[in-house]
């Protein structure tokens, strides 16, 4: 199987995945600005790969298997680190992990019924304020604002999620 340029992109987030951990758990000066700088790159290959793969007609299986699996695996790794370090509450984890799940579980029930579901701008939205989100959590902040970052987290993931079921309910009928 020959990668497209957007497939590739994908790759290499999920390979930056095990630094950014590293990184964050890796005691040396500086590490977590170097942790959150592999992670925002990381983070932003989502929009670029995202970007070349419509833009470029380069829409594939696997990028459409990967791609979501990549953000999954980033976001989620990371905030295993959060709740490791105490500063996420396993519960505000378990929503935000319940949550892909179910929505990848919509999917796939849409897809066998011959019906895609695009992602939402709520889930977009979702997407940008847990990245940003967990941006802030890896910089020395007041717990404040750590805590104020996982409720915006927790709540755009409750909406996003409630909206995708409720815009797609017929996909269970």
């Amino acid at each position: 199987m020959k990668l497209t340029t957007a497939s590739k992109i994908t790759v290499v987030r999920v390979l930056l995945i095990p630094v950014v951990l590293a990184l964050m758990y890796w005691d040396f000066p500086g590490h977590m600005y170097a942790a959150l700088a592999v992670f925002i790159i990381a983070s932003l290959s989502d929009f670029v790969d995202g970007y070349i793969a419509r833009h470029y007609n380069q829409v594939s299986n696997f990028g459409k298997f990967m791609d979501p699996l990549a953000d999954k695996l980033l976001v989620i790794s990371v905030m295993l680190v959060f709740l490791d370090w105490g500063l996420l509450p396993a519960w505000a984890a378990i929503i935000v992990v319940a949550r892909e799940l179910a929505v990848t579980g919509l999917r796939l029930v849409a897809v066998e019924g011959g019906k895609v579901i695009a992602a939402a701008w709520s889930g977009k939205i979702k997407t940008a304020s847990t990245m940003a989100g967990f941006c802030l959590m890896m910089l020395p902040v007041p717990d404040v604002i750590v805590t104020a970052c996982w409720v915006v987290v927790v709540l755009t993931t409750v909406y996003s999620g409630v909206e995708y079921f409720i815009k797609n309910a017929s996909v269970f009928r």
